[in-house]
């Protein structure tokens, strides 16, 4: 099954689960903003991966070499003679953990911040708000990941397997369903527990639930929020009126955000 397969397929499962079970009975299939964010599925999940893919490849072959220059070699690893399980759940622990400290840091450092409001822009929650994200984002977290998971020198098939199942997962955490996994919560997230991730109150401070597969992190680190007994009454973040509604403005941002913010400051200038 080809790359391409796999994500319609997936995308179309969610389609039809969501309509099924939906948690949010009043939300329609067909909500304001749907075809804005398909473009981002098209963008994000079809050619800017592939774009980046094919960037990602030549960067780390480069830096490969100049690692091997240095006399660091990266395929030292023991990791690539363990069975494909083994190497598929290492692979995923220190993936996601790697993942949910960028992702903290998206939302601590002001200038990253910036390029993941994009994603906080969504005010209606279901499986696509997964994929709109700022196209920044991807570069931040490929940059990131890079050198860690590379020292693993996991085998193709297992990086593949745990990218099919981060990505699932993600689908899920966004779904409209009502799925809290009970005590399960506690080690995965779920969309229950990343809907508070949205919420655009404060409560609960402003930066909680960073996980993408394992909610353990949260628990872990302090920065777990998960009132089981409601949502949160809007979704969003503060401020959230600046953020354009089109996908051309989404994509721009924030170049558009600085050149506003430029020449609000020429105008204010004596």
């Amino acid at each position: 099954m080809s790359y391409l397969q796999w994500l319609l397929g997936t995308s179309a499962a969610f389609v039809l689960v969501e309509s099924l079970f939906p948690w949010r009975k009043e939300q329609h299939l067909l909500r304001p903003g749907w075809l804005r964010d398909a473009g981002f599925v098209a963008l994000n999940g079809h050619f800017f991966s592939v774009l980046t893919a094919g960037l990602a490849g030549a960067v780390a072959l480069t830096a490969t070499r100049a690692l091997h220059f240095l006399g660091l070699q990266l395929e030292g690893s023991p990791v690539a003679r363990w069975p494909f399980f083994g190497q598929f759940l290492l692979f995923l622990v220190l993936a996601d953990f790697l993942q949910w400290c960028i992702h903290n840091l998206l939302h601590r450092a002001p200038w990253l911040w910036t390029f993941h409001k994009v994603h906080h822009s969504i005010t209606t929650m279901d499986w696509i708000g997964n994929w709109r994200f700022h196209w920044a984002e991807i570069l931040v977290y490929k940059s990131l990941q890079w050198l860690p998971l590379a020292w693993l020198n996991a085998s193709p098939e297992a990086v593949f397997a745990v990218a099919v199942v981060t990505t699932v997962w993600g689908d899920f955490n966004h779904a409209n369903l009502d799925v809290g996994l009970g005590a399960m919560g506690y080690v995965f997230n779920n969309p229950r527990m990343h809907l508070w991730h949205h919420d655009q109150s404060s409560e609960g401070g402003v930066a909680k639930n960073f996980g993408i597969v394992l909610s353990l992190w949260d628990y872990l680190f302090g920065t777990a929020f998960w009132p089981r007994d409601r949502s949160p009454e809007r979704v969003g973040y503060p401020g959230i009126e600046e953020m354009p509604h089109s996908f051309p403005g989404q994509v721009l941002w924030p170049i558009t955000r600085q050149r506003a913010a430029v020449a609000a400051r020429a105008e204010s200038s004596p």
